[in-house]
């Protein structure tokens, strides 16, 4: 009997159909980022040392963002970000920056969890937003400077009414040239779906499917017979 569900067990596997186990760290995207050198994120700069980002909100659109010390007793802010995409994922966490005047912190553009190809940019105030596109001569996602005070209200005050009023406030891009456009004219907000090349036939993957489960029955008749 011990053979047969092991047999039973890799050939679902091999089909994927294996139950996922599935992270927390997966599920919020908890990255720790040390930083040597002071780093300005919306409406403050977090000073050298270990922080905690994560997502309060993985299910929406607009994820909202959190973060944190090293110890996870403090809440520094709370943050709109956007989809930001890399051709190939890295195999470690990854936090980009925005160029900034010398002397001046470097801006967190973006960060990314290990094995994704979206990451999350940071939507940054309009006047900063404005600041950062012209010093680093490309678009950069804002929001109303009134709902700046949202980003830096600690957890412990932040209300369901603050992340619904984060998600639905309008959103524009500042050029370079102080021009301001919709946000989805330069950036892609929603990631597109998983699917096959278009040129692709899905006979082989039939024919592979038909193969497995035909070894499946053979070796199941024959651990059945050894057991007779």
């Amino acid at each position: 009997m011990n053979q047969i569900k092991i047999v039973v067990f890799v050939c679902l596997g091999v089909l994927g159909i294996a139950l996922p186990q599935a992270k927390a760290d997966e599920w919020n995207q908890k990255t720790v980022f040390t930083f040597s050198a002071p780093v300005e994120i919306p409406g403050q700069v977090l000073l050298p040392g270990t922080y905690v980002f994560k997502l309060m909100d993985s299910q929406s659109d607009r994820h909202i963002v959190q973060v944190f010390n090293q110890r996870e007793n403090h809440c520094y802010g709370t943050f709109l970000v956007i989809p930001d995409y890399r051709l190939k994922p890295a195999g470690k966490p990854i936090v980009t920056f925005e160029e900034r005047a010398a002397g001046a912190p470097e801006a967190v553009k973006a960060w990314f969890y290990p094995g994704q190809n979206y990451g999350h940019e940071f939507v940054y105030p309009k006047v900063k937003a404005v600041e950062l596109a012209k010093a680093n001569n490309q678009p950069v996602a804002s929001m109303p400077t009134e709902l700046a005070a949202n980003t830096t209200m600690p957890a412990t005050t932040m209300q369901e009414s603050h992340v619904v009023a984060m998600k639905q406030t309008p959103l524009k891009a500042q050029q370079p040239t102080e021009q301001e456009v919709e946000v989805a004219d330069v950036f892609l907000l929603s990631p597109p779906p998983d699917s096959l090349p278009q040129t692709a036939s899905s006979l082989p993957l039939v024919g592979l499917i038909g193969l497995l489960a035909f070894g499946a029955a053979r070796l199941l008749r024959r651990a059945g017979a050894n057991l007779i």
